[in-house]
């Protein structure tokens, strides 16, 4: 799992080389445990998910100083969402989760008005892509429709990265993350595009390409997954951007320091979290 990260204007620095390397390492090792993780499923896949939604919940309550005592309620109700999923599904899951977050925003209003919202904003933020991802993996054709969000967003972020250092070029909002261009959003919308086409060409003769992703001649409907490649590969961007206004309102340049060269989780997974939702919702809507 990464996040669509839009890429930034090439600036020289000390031991960029040696940073990139650690970065595409680092990447890479993710991507193969996501990899395993997604086509093992089961056990596999929920405990990845789970641990990296509650890995971005500590970071997101840390990064919005909200005090101890609720952290620990956060994680423990993104917990027991995983476990109603588990057994009931994910629409119990939804309703848990909608609870939990109004409820628990109200009580921590009545100690500290002023992060309330945030801890309410941070179980939905967290909670919401968990379920979407729990939801699609085990859902019919769960593995290619898991595979297919995954690439995009991979895609998404390292064509952004590459192009925009390439390039550089003017800024693409310059008021919430300097440094990203309008370069990378282009090489990042079009790596997403190849992403889309690419996966289901491998994946011919499959139960998913024959559940109507495909001519009744087999041929793959290339403008169809170009269009779900670019409407993606936008929400990944705007999932970037978005994290990029939390740090910037926190005043922190990263989410954490868990990720060598990286930063923190959220800062892999933003991109991740507005795509797989909106995934799961095209899914569950039959498009």
């Amino acid at each position: 799992m990464a996040a669509a990260e839009v890429a930034r204007e090439p600036v020289p620095a000390p031991g960029g080389r040696s940073e990139l390397l650690t970065r595409v390492v680092v990447g890479a090792a993710l991507a193969a445990v996501a990899i395993a993780a997604t086509w093992a499923g089961g056990v596999a896949f929920t405990a990845l998910v789970a641990a990296a939604c509650l890995l971005m919940s500590a970071e997101w309550s840390v990064m919005h100083c909200v005090a101890r005592p609720f952290r620990l309620a956060s994680l423990g109700a993104l917990a027991f969402v995983v476990v109603v999923f588990l057994r009931a599904g994910a629409a119990d899951a939804l309703i848990v989760l909608a609870a939990a977050a109004g409820l628990l925003g109200l009580f921590v209003r009545g100690y500290d008005r002023a992060r309330a919202f945030w801890v309410a904003a941070g179980l939905l933020y967290c909670g919401l892509p968990m379920v979407a991802l729990l939801w699609l993996r085990a859902s019919l054709f769960g593995l290619f429709y898991v595979s297919l969000v995954f690439a995009i967003v991979w895609a998404t972020d390292i064509g952004a990265f590459f192009t925009g250092r390439t390039f550089g070029g003017p800024r693409f909002a310059r008021t919430i993350s300097p440094n990203k261009t309008w370069a990378g959003v282009a090489g990042g919308i079009a790596a997403a595009v190849v992403a889309a086409e690419a996966l289901p060409i491998f994946g011919r003769g499959r139960p998913a390409v024959e559940h109507g992703l495909a001519t009744a001649g087999g041929m793959v409907q290339l403008a169809g997954f170009a269009l779900v490649g670019i409407l993606l590969a936008a929400f990944a961007i705007g999932g970037d951007l978005l994290e990029s206004w939390l740090k910037r309102r926190a005043g922190v340049k990263d989410s954490g320091d868990l990720l060598p060269g990286h930063g923190g989780v959220m800062d892999r997974l933003d991109g991740l979290v507005p795509v797989a939702i909106v995934a799961a919702l095209g899914v569950g809507a039959g498009l």
